[in-house]
């Protein structure tokens, strides 16, 4: 068993899904602790990644294109867009 795991197209396409909306969130830390604005969100939005992901992962048993993973992404989208339309509604 010396062949190593391949991901497959799919689980590519989610995995970097996934990461999108992590890596934007990173950025409105950084933006949030510079302006002082929406400081909670700031930092509950990635600790929720972080947790929502590693336990949809685990009971997906490491499958990133499983009908759980791809919810959570989704999910995040929404949030993503949620704090678009605040921002824009903001200005």
């Amino acid at each position: 068993m010396s062949e190593s795991a391949q991901f497959t197209r799919a689980q590519h396409f989610w995995l970097i899904a996934g990461a999108i909306p992590f890596l934007l969130s990173i950025l409105l830390l950084g933006i949030s602790l510079n302006s002082g604005a929406l400081t909670m969100f700031a930092f509950g939005w990635p600790l929720l990644q972080v947790f929502g992901y590693t336990m949809t992962l685990r009971m997906a048993k490491g499958d990133p294109s499983h009908d759980l993973v791809k919810v959570q992404v989704i999910l995040h989208y929404i949030a993503l867009a949620l704090l678009l339309a605040l921002v824009v509604r903001a200005l």
